[in-house]
This record gives structure tokens, sequence and C-alpha cells, in this order.
């Protein structure tokens, strides 16, 4: 659904009237610690308690991993949904009205607002009747299938809340239609019946399949997949584009599966419906299904979101169709792949056996963690594709392994990486040939058209290259300094309304500005949202956090900024003294670049041919260190170094 935009006030009463201590705790165990409340923090793995939640200023903050904002932010970023749909759903919880920026859009947003709803209704209903059919007579089939062939327990069965479609032509219909009393038009809408060619009436899309629901992230029911029990085709039959269910931005089993991915730090995709809950059943609930489709950009930026180290597995059937799958969902990714955005593995069951035989076969889920835990990176697989089945002696064999691999490495951006692949794919294309793999590798390189590499002597950044060590390290304290400083002053400045013209004052007399990238956008935006210091502490950092809908990472970056522990506590009681100290630092870090920059143009100016040049780079030289010496006598500042 494609929200229109909401009004300010909208958002902004929504914040008011949120109790975030009331939202929080839903999903937080907390407990009260003098006027905040804490508890285990819900984004990272933590033993003890660093998760703060602040009801006076209406904030909560994690001080292990650093994750903190409003009620808004809280339930976007757990349930990773979009910022309006945190708005409205808050709304509806608060019987708040809705308002957009388009007065004319308000009461279609409502009407769609309340057709979702109602979907929402129908799909559930139709899960109940689907369950209930199941246990029935006419469901026996389904039921056996589940338990002798699936060999899926009672538990399982009920938590995929599996079911059975009845094979009449208008069961469900009745059910939905004439007893339940719901729209036709919505019922159709909802994907559960299909309108007959001939004009007369409707019948039921899914007949005599056992029956999977499929949910969204909540957990709510947005469509289904039915299995045939004969030999009816398609053997799988999924419901169509809604509302409510976009196929391609749908993973089966996610609801169920993320907060294991979360833990475990991986994500496992499959191919099919049973393959995900057997992995469930068996223990391994890191585990989310693909549709019947290649999986997209889209699908895989979803499960992102909830690993760290970005790790995605795809685990699809080891036959032809299967391999083929592999390849095109790697081709749908691949350049967040090769841009190392996310760490892609690929394992293939020996025997062609898909997850859900394996298991079984296994009698234990270890043989599949194990599979899992040596999982080669994809570009490792598709070498191996490249190289299956090749004759290497004969020469137009080896010409098209050696155009597939080029083809492969030739978009690796890391130096190193291509080195080591380029090495790698040598020693494949002349096993045990040393002499003929280096080569190999030469020629590889050349192909690939990197002339600055060798074959296992990879160079550092050229970059870095040109710097002489002092330099590096003069560039880092430097940062280091700047860092510190710049921190100090931006977090007085945002909890400390009193001191805000003090900084301002003493910014603009020494001429001063912040240097690192992310400290000059947020004083950006702070100027921006208001002129002068007129916005509370608590005003002026919840406008600062509503920028995370524009500006998501650089707002991420920064949110350390928005909380203060002790240390920070301590520091804000001698903020006047402070803002003195980071300023001199600050200045200090600019003498320090324009001694280094005079006095490299002064040993590369002729004393004799551009005498005043070279007098005048000098006397600025001289000037520069002058002021750090004056400076580094400032006592309270020596601490800083």
């Amino acid at each position: 659904m494609n929200f229109p935009r909401l009004h300010p006030d909208t958002v902004e009463e929504v914040k008011e009237r949120t109790d975030i201590l009331d939202v929080v705790s839903e999903r937080v165990v907390l407990k009260k610690r003098g006027k905040d409340y804490v508890g285990l923090c819900p984004f990272h793995e933590e033993k003890s308690p660093s998760f703060t939640v602040s009801p006076s200023k209406n904030m909560y903050y994690c001080f292990g991993c650093g994750a903190g904002g409003n009620a808004i932010t809280f339930l976007k970023e757990l349930d990773k949904h979009s910022f309006s749909e945190v708005v409205l759903d808050l709304a509806r919880r608060y019987r708040i009205s809705v308002k957009t920026l388009e007065p004319e859009q308000r009461q279609e947003l409502q009407r769609q607002l309340s057709i979702r709803e109602q979907l929402y209704e129908i799909t559930a209903l139709a899960s109940s009747f689907y369950q209930h059919a199941l246990r029935q007579t006419q469901g026996g089939r389904a039921l056996e299938y589940l338990e002798s062939q699936r060999q899926l327990s009672e538990v399982t069965i009920q938590q995929f809340q599996l079911g059975y479609a009845p094979g009449g032509w208008e069961t469900l219909y009745g059910y939905l239609v004439e007893q339940k009393r719901y729209p036709v038009e919505l019922v159709e809408q909802a994907g559960l019946i299909v309108p007959r060619k001939s004009g007369g009436g409707y019948y039921d899309r899914f007949r005599d399949r056992l029956m999977i629901p499929i949910q969204d992230i909540q957990g709510r029911i947005i469509g289904f997949g039915g299995r045939t029990l004969t030999d009816e085709q398609p053997k799988y039959l999924n419901s169509p584009e809604t509302q409510l269910f976009d196929k391609g931005k749908t993973l089966f089993a996610l609801n169920s599966a993320k907060k294991a991915i979360v833990k475990e730090d991986q994500a496992v995709v499959v191919e099919g419906y049973f393959d995900a809950i057997a992995l469930h059943a068996a223990g391994i609930s890191n585990v989310v299904a693909s549709l019947g489709t290649a999986l997209s950009k889209n699908q895989v930026r979803q499960l992102l979101r909830y690993t760290e180290s970005k790790q995605i597995i795809f685990n699809f059937d080891a036959d032809a169709a299967g391999i083929k799958a592999a390849k095109r969902a790697i081709g749908e990714i691949a350049d967040l792949a090769y841009k190392g955005q996310v760490q892609l593995r690929i394992i293939n069951i020996p025997d062609g056996k898909d997850a859900d035989d394996f298991l079984k076969s296994s009698g234990s889920p270890e043989p599949y963690r194990q599979l899992l835990a040596a999982a080669p990176l994809w570009i490792d697989w598709q070498m191996e594709q490249i190289l299956a089945g090749q004759n290497l002696k004969e020469g137009d064999r080896y010409q098209q392994a050696a155009r597939g691999i080029v083809e492969l490495l030739r978009e690796i951006q890391n130096n190193n990486g291509l080195t080591h692949y380029v090495n790698r794919a040598a020693e494949l294309l002349s096993p045990g040939d040393a002499r003929r793999s280096h080569l190999i590798a030469e020629d590889l390189l050349r192909q690939i058209k990197r002339p600055n590499l060798r074959p296992g002597a990879p160079k550092n950044n050229k970059s870095s290259e040109q710097k002489e060590p002092e330099q590096i390290i003069s560039v880092s304290s430097d940062r280091a300094l700047l860092e510190k400083a710049e921190t100090i002053l931006l977090r007085i400045y945002l909890h400390c309304p009193h001191y805000r013209q003090s900084i301002e004052n003493i910014l603009e007399e020494n001429d001063l500005d912040f240097s690192l990238s992310d400290h000059r956008f947020l004083w950006q935006q702070i100027f921006k949202l208001q002129p002068g210091a007129s916005l509370s502490g608590a005003d002026l950092i919840s406008k600062l956090q509503d920028l995370s809908v524009e500006f998501p990472d650089a707002i991420a970056r920064l949110s350390r900024l928005f909380y203060i522990d002790e240390q920070g506590e301590r520091d804000i009681q001698r903020g006047s003294e402070l803002i003195q100290v980071a300023a001199a630092a600050i200045e200090r870090v600019m003498c320090e670049k324009r001694s280094r920059y005079f006095l490299q143009y002064w040993q590369k100016t002729d004393p004799i041919k551009e005498r005043e040049k070279c007098q005048l780079y000098y006397r600025e030289f001289l000037a520069a260190e002058q002021r750090i010496k004056e400076l580094d006598e400032q006592r309270s500042l020596k601490s800083w170094l």
C-alpha cells in the first residue's frame, strides 16, 4: 500500500500521546532505576542490562549497541516497518485522527485502511476455516500426509497453522459470503475466490489442497500456498497479488525466523515451504523460504536487517532446476555481494536431496548444521559450477571456463580479494602444476585489466602508499582529537540550551567549524530546525531523530550524541570549562594542518628563485607552531593529547 504523506500535526500528536514506557514494556522486561527504567536490549544479545527508557524524555537508549530513539523509532527498528506504517498503527492504538498533507486524500486513506483491516479479518477467518477442515473426515488424507509423509508433530502443524481446503467448488465462498456476510468483492480481493468466466458467480480458488498460511512480519495472514494431494497441476498454488500479498516482497516464515536470524547472525533461504517447516521443527529456526520465484533484492534487503554480519546462505535443491534457481538468485543480488553488502554463501545437499529429505535421512539436525558451517562463499561456488564437468585438457573447454571465471572476477572491487581469487582460479585451471598456475594467474589478470596487481602480492591502497608514516600517524591523531572535541561541543549544545550561545560565540570568534562530515551535517540540520536557541533540549533532539526518515544512516551514526551516560552528566556539570578546552582542541588541529601545509611548501620552494614566497611560507609555519605551543600550554588541554 502506498501511503499518502502524513501531516506533521498527526506525527507530532502521535509522538506526544504515545507512552514510550507502555510501548517498550510490551517487548522488554523493564525495572525502575531512579527516574528511568532499564532492561536487556532487544537489539543485541547481552547479559547485563544496558538498555534505558526515559519516560520524562520520551526516549530509549542502549549504552551497549547505541540503539536509541522514540517510540516510533523503537517499533520501526524492531519490527522493520516503514515510518508511515508505525505512525498509522500508533494512531489507531491511541485513537488519533489521521491527517495527510493533501486534505482530499484523508477520506481515501481512511477507506483504504478500513479495507485492509477487513482483508486481514477475511484471511484470518479463512485460515481458521482451513485448520478446522483439516480435523474433519474430509481432511483425513491431508492430515495423514502431514503426519506420515512429512513426519510433522502436532506442535509444528499448529505452529504453522496448516489446514485443508475442501474439494467443493463453493465451500469457502459459502462460509465467508453467505454465512459470515463479507462482501463478495472483498473476499475476491483477498484472493480466495475467482469469478466464473461465464459471469455466473464465483468459485473457491483453493480446492482439495493442503493449505499453508503465508504471514507478514507481524504474523498477520496475508495469503496462502496450497499443495495438491493428487496429480493436479500446479503442484503448489499461491494466492494472487493482493493489497496484502506481494510475492516478490514476502518471505515465508520470516515472522517466525527473525529472532533466530538475529541470534545466529545468519539467515538461511530454502526453496520450499516444507523445507523451511522441517528445519524449524528440527530446531534450526533462522530459515525462510522463497515463494516459487527468484529471490529478489528486496527480499534479501529484508533479511539483511536482522543479521549484523550480513550473512545469508542459499540452500536450493542440488538438481539442475535448483542450481539454475541458485544462479538466478545470485544474479539478482550479485552487485550487493561484490560490494560486500552481503556475505553470501551457497550449500548444495549431497545426492540431490532437499533439506526436508536430508533431515529425515540424517536422523538429526547436526549434519545439516555442519553443512551450514562449511558452506562456501558464492564466488567459490560459482567457480566450481563453471568448472563442473569441463575437460580442461580440451582447448575450447579450457577457454570457455577461463572466460567464465574472468567475467566472474572482473567485478570484484577489493584488490586483495581479487588477487586471492585469481590465484585460486589459476590453481583450479592447472591442478598440481605450480609453474603453470603462476602463468595462468598473470594471464587472468591481464584479461581482467588490473595491471597494478601481481599474483600473490597484493598492494596497499594508493593513498596510503603516498603518505609518509609520520603523516598517517599525525592524521590519525588529528581525527581522534577532533572526534573528542566536536562530540563534547555537540553534546553540550544538544542537552544544555543555556550554553548554546557560548558555543556559537566561541566558534565564530575563532573562525572554527566542525570538520568531521557527520558532525558538520548535524550542525547544519540544527540551524535548519531552529534559528538561535529556541527549542528545549528534548524538543531539538526529538526533531533531529525525526530526520531518520530522510537520513537514516547519518542519524543512526549520530544517535550516540542524543543520550548521556554518567560520564556525560559529569562533563556537562563543567560545561563552561569543556567548551573552552574543546574549542582549543579544534583550533590546535587546524594549526597542525597549517603547519604541515606551509612546511611542505617551504621545503619545495627554491629560496633563491622564489625568495619572497619562501619567506612567507616560513613565517606562516612559525606562526602556526607558535600558536600550537600556546594552546599546549593550557593545562586543561594537555589531558586531551
